[in-house]
């Protein structure tokens, strides 16, 4: 029982840290050196002011909000986080600052491309939107590149196992060369 209750306080604590990030293991990677070497300056969180801060639930009222494929998902994530030294532990955590300063820079590239002068209030929700639909750009090419990557594969499967199957038959002789054999009985 006790181990039950850390993992779900484990996975409670991680989930919210998980869903206030919106990452997942899988990100870009981290230039040589790390982010602080690329000359990449670190991003300094400004904190809302309490009376325009959006209300965060709770870590278990956020995992009973989370569908069954999310709680999954999560479990084998803090599995496998778990089970990482505490290098890969780091790497991870240095390329994850480095992807949301990535992220931070692109956005405001964008703002400017864009023209606009925005005040504070508009500038964090045009910030926000973009991130929004930055990610879902991204989850979409990466499902397109996933759905593409297993069409173009099939074909190569099938061939493979056509040439493999082949050699795996004509193997069979005692002698283990691949030597034909003849149909017609010797008398």
């Amino acid at each position: 029982m006790d181990r039950e209750r850390i993992f779900v306080a484990l996975a409670t604590g991680a989930a919210a840290s998980t869903l206030a990030t919106g990452s997942g293991l899988a990100q870009a990677p981290v230039p040589p050196g790390g982010p602080q070497q690329a000359g990449v300056e670190p991003v300094i969180v400004q904190r809302a002011k309490p009376q325009q801060a959006m209300p965060v639930p709770a870590p278990r009222e956020r995992w009973r909000q989370m569908s069954p494929e999310d709680r999954q998902r999560f479990r084998s994530n803090a599995e496998r986080w778990l089970q990482l030294g505490p290098d890969e532990r780091r790497a991870l955590r240095d390329r994850e600052v480095y992807r949301r300063q990535r992220m931070q820079r692109d956005t405001e590239e964008a703002l400017q491309r864009s023209g606009l002068q925005l005040e504070a209030e508009k500038r964090e929700a045009y910030e926000q939107r973009y991130i929004q639909e930055r990610k879902k750009v991204e989850r979409e090419l990466r499902q397109e590149l996933e759905a593409r990557r297993q069409r173009e594969l099939a074909p190569i499967v099938e061939q493979l196992k056509k040439e493999f199957g082949q050699s795996a038959q004509g193997s069979a002789s005692p002698n283990g060369s691949q030597g034909s054999v003849s149909p017609i009985p010797k008398k």
